[in-house]
């Protein structure tokens, strides 16, 4: 691969294809697949990854709002996509581009029913959100029988799934919780299963809850993180592989004399002659400045090398005393022998916060 000359985000497709694949070997042929592609997809590349999802033939694709749905539609993305938390001002919108909801209030039930009504539509597809646990959206149990009986009033909405989301299926501590989420909503099921006049498909496993749970399968699983190579586990991040890698260059080398400082408030002050390097990215571009003084390291030319000071909104600096480099010299922040979740621990977030968190001033370079 050649080596980078400028600060990208390397999008590699058939890594997102291997994790596509391994967590499809997880599960019955006849289980539907959803892969999640919010946030510009864990912020690689929103409609190259759901292209990619689409040749693989991909059922769902899930949103978490309206105006990411809008950008696949645009670009000529097919597959249906679920958007997970839909605002009423977007609905016109959403419907527009033939966007599948998440109805998780009886306000959003309303407001969206009252939407289609006006545009006389029928049978819009919409999927039932059930609150079982994780208490963020949706309906509860006692509120199925009034639920239903007003949805078997109409003919304007399609119920095409309900669904749920669990709260704590990578943790093993937790497993007495995670069973009675599965419990819950296995409850809510029959229930509507019994009054509805149609039945709807059903899930409610993430990417952990696929690893640990597979008997809850019920009709489609979903996964995120996992697609783009972390599975919440040590043991599961060995079979898969990170989709992006985050590298850079070295900018300038620095020679500096002991109890000479780096950077801003003279984060780092040195003991003894140190060799430093500069890179040309920075908070700004989603390396936040709790990963400076010391606390997190890079590659260069496969040697860690810590970051020093405090980061800049344009620059880090790194110490690079042992290492043989030169101005030009390719770094890599996060990828495949430095993962992000490696990199986000050091700083006690998680991967999910820093690779969502890359800007979008940052290249985007596709690897086919």
């Amino acid at each position: 691969m050649p080596k980078t000359n400028e600060t990208v985000l390397e999008i590699d497709l058939k890594a997102l294809e291997h994790n596509f694949n391994y967590f499809k070997s997880k599960i019955k042929s006849t289980t539907k697949f959803l892969g999640v592609v919010k946030a510009f997809a864990y912020g690689s590349d929103a409609i190259k990854i759901a292209k990619k999802l689409e040749q693989l033939q991909v059922d769902y694709l899930a949103v978490a709002y309206t105006g990411e749905g809008v950008s696949l539609r645009k670009s000529g993305v097919q597959t249906p996509i679920l958007v997970l938390h839909p605002q009423p001002i977007n609905f016109d919108q959403l419907i527009e581009y033939n966007l599948e909801p998440s109805i998780y209030s009886h306000k959003i039930l309303d407001c969206f029913l009252n939407t289609v009504s006006a545009k006389e539509l029928s049978k819009y597809p919409v999927h039932l959100k059930f609150n079982t646990g994780l208490n963020r959206l949706g309906f509860i149990e006692n509120e199925v029988d009034t639920l239903i009986k007003k949805l078997n009033a109409q003919e304007v909405l399609k119920i095409t799934s309900i669904f749920s989301h669990l709260a704590a299926s990578e943790d093993a501590k937790e497993q007495k919780f995670t069973v009675s989420q599965i419990e819950a909503f296995t409850r809510i099921s029959a229930k509507i299963n019994a009054q509805l006049t149609h039945t709807p498909f059903k899930h409610i496993l993430n990417t952990s809850g696929i690893l640990n749970y597979p008997s809850a399968q019920f009709d489609m699983v979903r996964s995120g993180i996992g697609l783009y190579g972390f599975g919440n586990n040590k043991e599961t991040d060995t079979q898969l592989k990170p989709v992006a890698s985050l590298k850079t260059i070295i900018s300038q080398i620095h020679k500096i004399e002991p109890n000479g400082s780096v950077g801003y408030n003279r984060g780092f002050t040195s003991n003894k002659p140190t060799v430093t390097a500069t890179l040309p990215i920075g908070h700004a571009d989603g390396i936040g400045r709790q990963y400076g003084n010391g606390k997190t390291y890079v590659l260069v030319n496969g040697k860690k090398a810590p970051i020093i000071g405090n980061v800049c909104m344009d620059m880090i600096m790194i110490d690079v005393t042992d290492i043989s480099c030169k101005e030009g010299d390719e770094v890599v922040i996060f990828g495949q022998d430095n993962s992000a979740e490696e990199f986000a621990a050091t700083a006690n977030t998680i991967s999910y916060e820093l690779v969502t968190g890359i800007s979008q001033r940052v290249k985007r370079v596709l690897i086919e």
